[in-house]
């Protein structure tokens, strides 16, 4: 087995890290599980990528050795174009009306023209 690159080195001790920050603290260590066999399919080439993540997950490792951090919380996916809206969602969920003021850009509407251009 070849050496490890210098980077691979530094993702390896950022998991390790997060691991070890995130004993005690419910769904932390799963969601670092998660988060690292997602992006384990990266190709080694995309070195911009990789770069990205490593400052992200070095930055989410700070605020769960922070004091203040007492859970890992995870994303949350948004509805997709397929799944019905039901209108009236569960609290603290964002509706697909586009009228959150958190999510401005959902309110510009687009028109739809056909493909042949008529």
């Amino acid at each position: 087995m070849s050496r490890h690159s210098r980077l691979q080195r530094q993702v390896l001790s950022l998991y390790r890290e997060l691991l070890r920050a995130g004993r005690g603290k419910p769904g932390a260590e799963a969601r670092v599980r998660a988060e690292f066999r997602q992006h384990a399919c990266l190709p080694r080439s995309d070195v911009l990528r990789i770069e990205y993540l490593y400052r992200r997950g070095r930055r989410q490792l700070q605020m769960l050795r922070s004091g203040h951090a007492t859970a890992m919380g995870a994303f949350v996916r948004t509805r997709g174009p397929t799944e019905e809206s039901t209108g009236a969602g569960a609290p603290g969920t964002l509706s697909d009306e586009g009228d959150d003021p958190r999510r401005p850009l959902d309110s510009v509407r687009t028109q739809k023209t056909p493909l042949d251009g008529r």
